[in-house]
């Protein structure tokens, strides 16, 4: 027997081997089940509470704040004294 055939029947004899064990570990070797971390439990929310908007010479105010980006606030919304 020459060495092309000797080499041939190792291939031959070892293929099936070499196959069922790389078969065997993509089996075993499955991906984890992906999931979202549920984290840390949600705070509570704040309370809420209505604010009337106000106006406050040309501003408007809602609970302490002023609001309205600077925009002269119309005659109609009531005016804190």
């Amino acid at each position: 027997m020459n060495t092309t055939q000797q080499t041939r029947k190792t291939i031959r004899r070892t293929f099936p081997t070499i196959t069922a064990a790389a078969l065997l570990v993509a089996l075993v070797a499955l991906p984890a089940a992906a999931h979202q971390d549920p984290g840390p439990a949600p705070l509570a929310p704040p309370a809420t509470y209505f604010c009337a908007i106000q106006r406050v010479d040309t501003q408007f105010v809602g609970c302490d704040n002023l609001t309205g980006n600077g925009v002269p606030a119309p005659a109609w919304v009531g005016e804190v004294t």
